[in-house]
């Protein structure tokens, strides 16, 4: 009778751990697929939409500060019976801060580009100016006067050889939101955006369950 007793306690012991695992991983996948999701959508919404310059600033300070920091710093945070002082992080989270971070960045681009894909048009433009003192950037008018915002980027056309007066002939966006372009067929960063985005939830996933789990099973020593 003892021994019975003593295996459906045993058995009663592991299926409450299954359950605590699975409910673990179910909530730190849906909460890893929040964060890497918004970082993604809100800085490809921006130019998109187009979402006004105030919405758009909280929108990247979201994407590519807030989000991935949360992922880092929520699974350490809920630990409760780990002493703060005595707390780590497991190294898989820093992988969906980096590429949180990454996605936030070249979403923003990738939202670029299909803005000007979506309403963008072609014209031809005069350099007004130029600034090389860092990365270069082209101040454009059109042939007719008007200003084109923002400026050409040098990944889009300003080039060393540009200077002043120059005509080029460039595809821009007459909300004045995404940056000009040169390029006819501009690379797509879909692929790369989905592999931060399944490393971001895997990765952030896995370390989220690790702390969990460490959490769980810590004895105080």
């Amino acid at each position: 009778m003892t021994k019975s007793a003593s295996g459906a306690a045993v058995r009663a012991t592991r299926v409450g751990e299954d359950t605590r695992q699975r409910v673990d991983l179910i909530r730190w996948l849906l909460f890893n697929l929040v964060c890497a999701g918004g970082s993604l959508g809100l800085a490809w919404l921006g130019p998109v939409a187009p979402l006004p310059a105030p919405v758009r600033g909280v929108g990247m300070i979201l994407a590519v500060l807030v989000l991935p920091l949360a992922t880092l710093l929520v699974p350490v945070l809920l630990l409760r019976r780990v002493p703060r002082k005595k707390r780590k992080v497991a190294w898989q989270l820093c992988v969906p801060l980096i590429a949180g971070v990454a996605m936030g960045v070249f979403g923003n681009a990738a939202g670029d580009q299909a803005a000007l894909a979506d309403r963008g048009r072609w014209t031809d433009a005069v350099v007004v100016s130029m600034d090389d003192s860092g990365t270069n950037h082209c101040d454009l008018r059109t042939t007719d006067g008007r200003t084109i915002s923002p400026s050409l980027p040098e990944g889009g056309g300003c080039e060393d050889w540009v200077s002043k007066g120059d005509e080029l002939r460039v595809r821009y966006d007459p909300e004045g939101i995404a940056g000009p372009t040169e390029d006819q067929g501009a690379s797509s960063y879909g692929g790369m955006l989905a592999a931060l985005f399944l490393v971001a939830v895997l990765m952030g996933t896995w370390g989220s369950v690790r702390q969990s789990e460490w959490d769980r099973r810590y004895d105080g020593r």
